[in-house]
């Protein structure tokens, strides 16, 4: 197992505490069926043999914590939804970014792409920007589908959305083309690679940062700082904060629950960034 995790966190930055090794197992479960192996080690000694990262990718794709659902934490992103109509107003004629990182499979930056149309959020009749990341080939092929299942479909929709923006078929639902077109979706690893071009008004990362450590916490903030507008905002899990991890971020006072780049780094971001 200390192969498969130092593996998992060799490559996209995410730890498993000891006391949650059984995910290892339970995760790669279906791989091992997959592959007609019994067990870990047999797993182990088939990647230590492979000559391509296509089994390595499988393991790490495999044990990534996709958990995510429609409408997460819903009052939190009617909070995002208000501080976007804030920031536009703001903005005027500029059209508003938005990042979703750590995406998984589409729901958080789908269930925005709805808010906002809701709330017509928007400026000279385009709907802001939605950039969403995530380490995951399989999960944004998924997301760039925007296919779910029953189950993912009912977990977090209301029924007038499901009709409004989805279609139902044979046990699965797909996204109409006019939502999936609101939303981009890229690859991206939070723990290497610099963030997407330009400058964000929201960024979003939640429930992401908890699996890194300390040191790799800190260099994410660090990039995250290069992406978020100066003004804009950064929402983090309900388990996260910024409090002791850097100096780059300050608890906004205008949106609760939320961060602004720190007061000391504002100024040098909005030189640096143009």
């Amino acid at each position: 197992m200390n192969m498969i995790a130092a593996l998992l966190e060799q490559r996209t930055g995410q730890q498993i505490a000891a006391n949650r090794a059984w995910r290892i197992e339970t995760a790669l479960k279906p791989l091992l069926r997959m592959r007609g192996l019994e067990t870990l080690d047999d797993l182990v000694a088939q990647l230590m043999m492979s000559r391509t990262g296509e089994l390595g990718d499988m393991v790490v794709d495999a044990l990534l914590n996709q958990e995510t659902s429609f409408f997460r934490d819903s009052a939190v992103l009617d909070m995002v939804a208000d501080a976007a109509g804030a920031l536009q107003e703001e903005a005027g004629t500029r059209r508003l970014r938005i990042w979703s990182a750590g995406c998984s499979t589409g729901q958080e930056p789908y269930s925005l792409a709805m808010l906002f149309d809701e709330r017509k959020i928007m400026t000279c009749s385009s709907p802001p920007e939605i950039v969403a990341t995530d380490i995951s080939p399989a999960a944004l092929a998924r997301a760039r589908s925007g296919r779910y299942s029953q189950f993912e479909i009912q977990r977090g929709l209301s029924v007038r959305r499901m009709m409004q923006w989805f279609e139902g078929g044979e046990g699965d639902w797909a996204a109409n083309p006019e939502l999936t077109r609101k939303v981009q979706f890229r690859q991206h690893n939070l723990a290497g690679d610099p963030p997407p071009p330009g400058r964000f008004d929201i960024v979003l990362c939640r429930n992401v940062l908890l699996y890194f450590s300390g040191a790799l916490r800190k260099a994410v903030f660090d990039r995250l700082a290069q992406a978020v507008r100066p003004g804009g905002v950064l929402v983090l899990g309900a388990g996260e904060t910024v409090i002791g991890q850097t100096d780059l971020f300050a608890p906004s006072e205008r949106f609760r629950g939320f961060y602004n780049l720190a007061e000391a780094v504002a100024p040098g971001a909005r030189s640096a960034l143009g």
